[in-house]
C-alpha cells in the first residue's frame, strides 16, 4: 500500500530531474562552445542530431571561409568541425527535443503562447547556436521534454552569451 502511495510522486519527481540534468547538460555545451571561440578567436557554433534511435549527438563546428558557419558549409565540408560528435548522456531515451503535449505554453518572456511548437531548436531562422570570438552569440532557445508533461528551456542570450536554464510549472503556467 506504501508503494502505491508513493511511487506517483516519486516517478514525476524523477521525470522532472531528467529533463533538467538534461538542460544542464545542453547548457553545459553551449557554454563549451563559447570557451572555444573566445579561446580559438574564431567564430564556431553549435549543431544537434538527432539519430533514427532517438539519442542526440553535438559537434563545434568552425567558420573556415568568413561568412560564418552555415549548415551548407558544414554538409560540403567547408566549416570543419572542431569536436568529433559527442552523445548527450541525459537526452534520448526519457528526454528529448520538443514540447509536451496538450495546450501551447506561454513564451519565457511571458507574452503569449508559443507558436511553431515543431521547432524546439531556435536560433534565429536556423538550428545553430553561433558564438564570434568576444564570446557574444546568436540568441536563441532549446526546449526538452519528457513527453508527457515537464518542458526546460535553455537560453542563450546575443550579447553576453549567457545561458539560462528555465522550468516550465504548467499548473501555474509559469517558468522558473
Amino acid at each position: 500500500m506504501v508503494a502505491t502511495l508513493v511511487a506517483p510522486p516519486l516517478l514525476r519527481s524523477s521525470a522532472g530531474l531528467r529533463v533538467r540534468l538534461a538542460a544542464s547538460e545542453v547548457a553545459g555545451v553551449l557554454r563549451r562552445a563559447r570557451a572555444t571561440a573566445i579561446a580559438r578567436s574564431a567564430r564556431v557554433a553549435v549543431k544537434f542530431r538527432t539519430g533514427a534511435d532517438g539519442r542526440v549527438t553535438f559537434a563545434i563546428y568552425r567558420d573556415a571561409d568568413g561568412d560564418g558557419v552555415r549548415n551548407r558549409d558544414i554538409d560540403d565540408g567547408v566549416d570543419p568541425p572542431v569536436t568529433r560528435p559527442q552523445r548527450l548522456m541525459h537526452v534520448g531515451s526519457h528526454v528529448r527535443f520538443g514540447f509536451p503535449p496538450g495546450p501551447a505554453p506561454r513564451r519565457p518572456s511571458g507574452r503569449g503562447r508559443m507558436r511553431r511548437l515543431d521547432d524546439p531548436i531556435r536560433f534565429n531562422r536556423s538550428d545553430l547556436a553561433s558564438f564570434d570570438p568576444l564570446g557574444t552569440s546568436t540568441p536563441g532557445s532549446v526546449y526538452l521534454t519528457d513527453g508527457r508533461d515537464r518542458l526546460a528551456v535553455v537560453r542563450l542570450f546575443h550579447r553576453t552569451g549567457k545561458v539560462k536554464v528555465l522550468m516550465y510549472d504548467p499548473g501555474t503556467e509559469i517558468w522558473r
